[in-house]
């Protein structure tokens, strides 16, 4: 989540920047319909926390350059769908609507394409479990605080980048709660508040959130159609001078690229001519559908290993819901980090390490399975879109798990909202880069099951339609 708040209190200029190109959502209606939606879209994806006060009229309506009564309509509007609490001679708090909680059960939630993540392989991963409650009795006669990690996982682990090409021993390894906790800890550690660190765009949105909570400013270098464009980020290196880069070689979220091994060459030696420290998420590693990544970047920094800190999880190839992530650098950076860690927690749970352990040691019998149903679907979600939003242009991505679709007209914040109206859940492009850019394109993942993404794309066809006035095409036969 994106802080932007300081005592409770929304600080005015970094909401702006929240809010983005929010007038694309006036298209199909007045402005202040444009700027209720963006606002309650923050307040749905936690970006603005429930319950901190929003600044006042006059100063919003100054800092957008919009007349005050544009605001008051907004507020108005946003106070009768319940997404904000009025108080006399006090400002209006953000909420969430009561009525909402009550009437939408917990176990049935409005369908999302919010996540790019598949569910877990049931089978194996209960299996894994029962195994590692066996392996667990020497753990319970310690204090179960492993701020490396255990030596099960961190060993399994360095065999998996050594397999890749790249010599690793798992005192170069350290297992975190997840692969952002593994972010935080590299920002927190080597980051101050006003630091620069460059990225992708667009890139995760959960890294640029991370980036902004610790107080420093994402610098974007865009990507083009096919993949990067290594001259300008090497003249954003030198004309910026980031204190970080975060960058996603393989299988980018979002477009689904990969950097070829020459490109990979050519990125190394910035690194290293620079010394940039740079974090590698690796995440989507696993998730080639076309051929395999390279081998990892790492590999190609001969001598200056310290400058590389590769982030890895088990969430994308496995399941989200081990929590398990990693970090693979040098014996000194990861003493540095576990020196911070206490600050953030004790540890990654023990049985979910012993599980994770277990199920990388089945990566060879699981993972093709798994690519193998990411292609069908995102053939089955391709089909949808021609049928039915033919004028959307998935990108050429050949990894991942998810589409980045050029939109015909800008208004991707528009869609969202009106998607989350009818009750699907849809990030907005910009939520993907910094200040407020890719409004012409959105993050279509094809992880969910085949039922699941046909209801979703009419969904989206319907929002669409409301957002553009466009009519719907005819019915088409659908072949995968």
């Amino acid at each position: 989540m994106t802080t932007v708040m300081t005592a409770r209190s929304l600080d005015v200029d970094l909401l702006a920047r929240e809010l983005g190109n929010w007038r694309t959502s006036t298209r199909s209606g007045p402005a202040y319909h444009g700027l209720a939606d963006a606002i309650r879209l923050l307040i749905v994806d936690g970006r603005l926390p429930v319950g901190a006060r929003l600044p006042s009229e006059r100063v919003l309506a100054e800092a957008l350059r919009v007349s005050r009564t544009t605001v008051t309509a907004a507020y108005t509007q946003l106070r009768e769908d319940g997404y904000l609490n009025a108080r006399r001679g006090a400002r209006s708090t953000t909420a969430l609507p009561v009525t909402a909680a009550v009437t939408a059960p917990l176990s049935a939630p409005a369908l999302s394409l919010a996540a790019a993540a598949l569910s877990a392989p049931a089978a194996a991963v209960m299996a894994a479990f029962a195994e590692a409650a066996d392996d667990v009795a020497p753990y319970l006669q310690g204090t179960g605080h492993e701020l490396l990690g255990t030596l099960a996982l961190r060993q399994a682990i360095a065999e998996r980048y050594c397999e890749r090409g790249l010599p690793t021993g798992p005192d170069e390894v350290m297992v975190t709660t997840g692969a952002l906790q593994a972010i935080g800890l590299i920002l927190a550690a080597y980051l101050q508040p006003g630091d620069r660190v460059l990225v992708e765009q667009p890139t995760y949105h959960g890294a640029l959130s991370a980036i902004t909570t610790a107080g420093a400013r994402p610098v974007p270098v865009s990507m083009t159609e096919h993949g990067w464009e290594l001259e300008a980020l090497e003249a954003a290196v030198h004309q910026l001078a980031p204190n970080l880069a975060y960058l996603i070689p393989d299988n980018q979220n979002p477009t689904g690229h990969t950097l070829p091994a020459a490109d990979r060459k050519q990125l190394a030696h910035i690194i290293s001519e620079t010394r940039t420290r740079t974090i590698i998420d690796e995440t989507m590693s696993d998730i080639w559908l076309d051929e395999p990544a390279p081998p990892p970047l790492a590999t190609e920094l001969r001598g200056r290993h310290d400058l590389v800190l590769t982030v890895g999880s088990m969430s994308k190839s496995f399941w989200g819901g081990l929590r398990i992530g990693w970090i693979r650098a040098e014996r000194n950076t990861i003493a540095t980090l576990v020196a911070l860690r206490p600050s953030v927690d004790m540890g990654t749970p023990i049985l979910e390490q012993l599980a994770a352990a277990k199920l990388l040691a089945q990566r060879d019998d699981l993972l093709p399975e798994r690519r193998e149903m990411l292609r069908a679907r995102r053939a089955f979600l391709r089909s949808l879109l021609q049928q039915h939003l033919p004028d959307w242009q998935p990108g050429p991505g050949a990894g991942g798990m998810s589409l980045w679709v050029r939109l015909p007209a800008p208004v991707s914040t528009a869609l969202s909202a009106a998607a989350s109206r009818i009750g699907l859940e849809l990030p907005a492009g910009p939520r993907f880069g910094v200040d407020g850019t890719l409004e012409r394109f959105v993050r279509v993942p094809y992880a969910l099951p085949e039922a699941q993404l046909t209801e979703a794309v009419a969904l989206l066809a319907r929002a669409w339609h409301s957002v553009t006035g466009s009519t719907a095409p005819e019915p088409a036969t659908v072949v995968v």
